[in-house]
């Protein structure tokens, strides 16, 4: 055991175990009562913040998530506080001018990070450079990180120059960042060793559980020289989250790499939040088991629940096989990124697309045209050139760093939000949500923020009053069958009651007297397509922008809409040369495929 050493760990537990398991849901209040205990058992950190937590606190939960960052240091006194932070993306999906970047990460460390754990997507470190300068300014830990993937491409060698590039910009640690669990034992040991050889910097190794190798990687990675490993309280660990912070302990114990944690006080954490995850019931998935498949199809187990939704809400779950099988064939169209927010995305997406089309490419997201003009940094390989020239035609590749063509843009964002912000805080969340972030400051000014309905478990299938309802049904109305699922009920009033439910996939608020009258009208109220002018779209989302009015003239592959679905944008195109005879959607209604959402004549 030449390179002995005592193994430091990081806990998972408040950001990445549950952004795996329950689709980042878990709340502050289910957080704060353990901390005490947390804050005894000696990590090296707690990461607690960063990557979706930020979006799902202002979307689903309604919490400030900077209110939520200084709870959490102010409950956690004597234990480091990290961050998940995408470098030039930060916490939203686009790239942002420097001088957002700099605010971010300032605000960050005001508010109680000390680790920032950076990274690229693609691994292009020109877009992690100003998030690690901003980080060493402020006087905290830089994390630099590797996204692990595998391709052609992508070689032990490759990974010890960024890593060595990593240093040279003033890393303070490297993080192996393992996302889709694709590292095996024997890899793991080859690129600790040789990174180790090189870097003469404290390595971590971050692998999720989804092929179920990860406790077996980091073993190899303890013995080949890593200092720490990223772990997951036990009743929030495992499938496509993290190896058991107990088992990893246990398994070291008496070694010369012993962690010293107290395995009876992480057996009091695990069980405190096994009572909580059973509150989370409903945003379980089958999707985040042990799948040894991803060393197929490499698809990061969030990602797998994300897509398996967005086909469930198309009835076309019976699809997610030729989507999982597309996933590898437009990765290597894309040269090779690795699958990581917002990749992860970009690439779903439009596999999706082209599974659902049954043509491939003849729908391409907004993302990807961005991706393919260098919106988004170098890809780690040469693109698929037919592919390029049909998203983008003869417009120019962007080979530079993508925030060199940003101007500064702080001060127009806090113009933009003006007095709805009572802080700099605020202002970095419209920044980095605009819609979204203007609605949730909007809600807080008013009063009226609303959290996502959450039962509890013995509540679940079941109305306020505890009786048992019907939770999943097919209803035939004139020759059509429509999905329906009551998923809540709320109080009545004046003769009607509120139901909570999904029609053919899409979630609905309702009050109704008779639900075969709502049935009949249909979700939205709109009508079914059935012409070439009728424009719908290919998949349930949101309404970003209408980009015609009601008598203008349109040719057949005009963008006339353009609509966000797993966070991505994409254009719908009119099949038609005409006139807009109507237009039956404004920005921000959700629509379902099969709608008419404007009508060309």
């Amino acid at each position: 055991m030449s390179n002995a050493k005592k193994i430091e760990v990081t806990d998972v537990i408040l950001r990445d175990a549950h952004q795996s398991l329950i689709a980042t849901r878990m709340r502050t209040e289910d957080m704060l009562p353990i901390c005490d205990k947390l804050d005894q058992v000696g990590y090296w950190s707690l990461e607690v913040w960063g990557g979706a937590t930020f979006d799902a606190c202002v979307r689903f939960l309604k919490e400030d998530p900077w209110e939520r960052l200084r709870q959490l240091r102010k409950a956690l006194p004597n234990t480091r506080l990290q961050m998940l932070l995408r470098g030039q993306n930060l916490l939203g999906y686009r790239h942002y001018a420097d001088d957002v970047v700099e605010a971010f990460v300032q605000k960050a460390a005001d508010n109680g990070i000390d680790v920032f754990r950076v990274f690229d997507a693609l691994n292009d470190l020109r877009n992690i450079e100003t998030a690690m300068k901003a980080v060493k300014k402020a006087g905290k830990h830089a994390q630099g990180t590797i996204c692990y993937t595998t391709s052609p491409v992508h070689t032990p060698a490759l990974f010890v120059q960024q890593a060595k590039d990593m240093q040279a910009m003033g890393a303070d640690s490297i993080a192996i960042k393992d996302m889709a669990g694709l590292l095996t034992p024997y890899a793991t040991y080859e690129l600790v060793r040789a990174i180790k050889a090189e870097v003469d910097l404290p390595l971590v190794v971050h692998s999720h559980s989804t092929s179920g190798l990860a406790p077996l990687c980091q073993l190899k990675a303890v013995e080949a020289g890593a200092d720490r490993i990223d772990t997951a309280i036990s009743s929030f660990a495992s499938g496509t989250s993290h190896p058991a912070t107990e088992s990893q302990v246990a398994a070291l114990k008496g070694t010369d790499y012993d962690t010293s944690l107290d395995l009876e006080l992480l057996s009091e954490i695990a069980d405190y939040f096994r009572e909580v995850r059973k509150k989370y019931h409903q945003f379980e998935s089958e999707f985040t088991r042990e799948d040894v498949s991803v060393q197929i199809n490499q698809v990061p187990g969030g990602m797998m629940s994300n897509l398996a939704n967005q086909l469930k809400e198309q009835n076309a779950l019976d699809k997610i096989r030729d989507v999982f099988d597309e996933i590898p064939r437009v990765r290597e169209d894309l040269g090779f990124p690795p699958l990581v927010t917002p990749t992860s995305q970009i690439v779903g997406t439009q596999a999706v697309y082209n599974v659902l089309a049954g043509q491939r490419y003849k729908t391409i997201t907004n993302e990807v045209k961005r991706y393919l003009q260098g919106g988004y940094g170098q890809p780690p390989a040469a693109v698929n050139a037919n592919i390029q020239k049909k998203a983008i035609g003869n417009e120019s590749v962007n080979e530079g760093r993508p925030a060199d063509l940003l101007s500064p843009e702080l001060n127009k964002l806090r113009e933009d939000i003006g007095s709805l912000a009572s802080s700099e805080e605020d202002v970095l969340t419209y920044a980095m949500f605009p819609d979204l972030g203007r609605e949730f400051l909007q809600q807080r000014a008013d009063g009226t923020l609303q959290p996502e309905e959450l039962l509890p478990p013995e509540q679940q299938g079941k109305d306020r009053m505890g009786t048992a309802i019907a939770t999943e049904f097919r209803i035939d109305v004139h020759g059509e069958t429509y999905e329906v699922a009551v998923t809540g009920v709320g109080d009545s009033g004046a003769g009607k009651r509120k139901l909570y439910l999904s029609l053919d996939g899409m979630p609905e608020e309702v009050v109704f007297e008779s639900l075969n009258e709502y049935v009949a009208e249909g979700a939205s109220g709109r009508k079914r397509a059935s012409e070439p002018g009728h424009v719908t779209t290919a998949m349930p989302g949101n309404v970003v922008d209408v980009l015609v009015s009601e008598g203008d003239t349109v040719s057949a592959g005009q963008a006339v809409l353009i609509t966000e679905a797993m966070k991505m944008e994409t254009e719908v195109n009119s099949s038609v040369d005409g006139t807009v005879k109507a237009v039956y959607v404004s920005k921000g209604d959700r629509v379902t495929p099969g709608e008419v959402l404007i009508e060309i004549g």
